[in-house]
């Protein structure tokens, strides 16, 4: 390598001649013409004159950028593209987009190396936004969750409801029309909880309705996140991880009616119900009221049938008793006549048979009686024999008559000694006769 500084040195050209031959060579080439780059935005901004500029990017999978060029879009283009980007997407063109851009490599030879964007197709963005909403609906599943709102019970007739919308929208004037003009005369009670649902505030804000319906969960039968239509893109709010989680474990059942019949979002995959506009949403309220209210006339007409039908069994029933009642109660007569016949028929011989028993009885007890009567009397005669024996044997006849005597003084029988005084007058009385005597010792 040859000394900078020797006196020997090279003949260089200018930059503007160097800038001059990069410029010959690059402009023109036809692989950097009109070519169809895939990249994402990055610091996208306006400048005064209405030039639109930006840096293209692109990404490994790790998220750390791998190639980067700055793009300008020229006024006059940047005023077509953005009205055809908004309208087929529904989004205004900002920094972080991937987006699939037509673009033509230049050199000026003042402001170097520039591509100039010529076209934007907004299809690969709104697939792009296809693929996004993918992906959380398989995060979703993985993680056991995008069910969860559709395994909680939703009441029969869910009548008390709270509605996330924005108030003043078209959707939710629509919904509550129609809720409250229902020919059935249904009464719902609704409380809507505003938020904003369209660009970045959406995530937020509905989050933010739904923590607030949640304090005052015991209010509610369930809830319904409303939105008219509009483009596609205008619905990617809606296609967030964060929003979707909280309501799939959201603990009252979540009925979504968001665009038009065209439009799936991921809030779609995880609500209790999903319906395409919030007019099928009120329409799906009324008709569970219809339901329940058909399902009772179908009870009534059920009641009323079983019990006509009961009552006429029991008609028929009453009336083949009733048709019973003549001849039973004839054949009953009848047998207890019969038997009453008998009865009497047998009454004499019963009579004169219950007679002779009781004449045989009476006769039985008589001759009782007299044996009875007999064998007291023969008793009472031994007894009164051996009182008369007893009598005779202690009467003072037989004494005396034995050689016994009895002493007399002052008419009363002498049993002592001690009972007389000398000088006494006594009667001593033999069997047979008396004799009187003076007590000298």
């Amino acid at each position: 390598m040859g000394n900078p500084f020797s006196s020997s040195q090279p003949q260089g050209v200018t930059l503007s001649e160097f800038n001059a031959r990069i410029e010959r060579q690059l402009n023109g080439v036809e692989d950097l013409q009109s070519q169809w780059v895939i990249a994402e935005t990055s610091d996208l901004r306006l400048n005064r004159s209405g030039h639109c500029y930006t840096e293209l990017i692109e990404k490994d999978a790790q998220g750390t950028t791998i190639a980067k060029i700055g793009a300008v879009i020229w006024a006059g283009t940047y005023r077509q593209l953005y009205h055809e980007f908004l309208t087929r997407t529904g989004q205004v063109l900002a920094t972080g987009m991937k987006v699939l851009v037509n673009v033509t490599a230049s050199f000026h030879r003042l402001y170097g190396v520039k591509v100039v964007i010529n076209a934007i197709d907004p299809s690969y963005t709104l697939g792009d936004m296809a693929r996004q909403r993918q992906e959380i609906i398989n995060r979703l599943t993985a993680e056991g969750i995008i069910d969860l709102n559709k395994e909680l019970p939703m009441p029969e007739v869910p009548q008390r409801v709270a509605i996330v919308s924005a108030e003043g929208a078209a959707g939710y004037g629509d919904f509550m029309n129609q809720l409250q003009g229902n020919p059935y005369g249904l009464q719902f009670y609704t409380c809507l909880f505003n938020a904003v649902l369209q660009g970045t505030q959406t995530v937020p804000t509905v989050m933010a309705a739904l923590d607030r319906i949640n304090r005052y969960i015991d209010l509610f039968d369930c809830v319904v996140i409303i939105r008219g239509g509009g483009a596609t893109s205008e619905l990617n709010s809606f296609d967030n991880y964060d929003l979707a989680s909280y309501v799939a474990n959201f603990p009252l059942p979540v009925i979504v009616g968001i665009g038009h019949e065209r439009d799936v979002t991921v809030l779609d995959y995880v609500a209790a119900k999903h319906v395409k506009t919030p007019t099928a949403a009120a329409e799906w309220l009324i008709q569970q009221g219809a339901n329940a209210l058909a399902h009772l006339d179908e009870l009534q007409v059920a009641v009323m049938n079983a019990v006509r039908d009961t009552v006429g069994q029991a008609r028929e029933q009453l009336a083949y008793y009733t048709s019973l009642i003549p001849p039973t109660a004839q054949r009953i007569i009848e047998t207890n006549r019969v038997k009453l016949e008998n009865f009497a028929r047998n009454i004499p011989f019963a009579a004169n048979g219950l007679i002779a028993n009781q004449r045989t009885h009476l006769d039985r007890l008589i001759q009782r009686m007299d044996d009875t009567i007999a064998r007291a009397l023969q008793r009472e005669q031994l007894r009164l024999q051996a009182l008369d024996d007893k009598a005779r044997l202690l009467s003072p006849v037989n004494i005396l008559q034995r050689g016994y005597s009895l002493v007399w003084h002052n008419d009363r029988c002498v049993t002592a000694a001690s009972q007389l005084q000398p000088g006494d007058r006594i009667t001593v009385q033999f069997a047979e006769g008396t004799t009187d005597a003076t007590v000298e010792d």
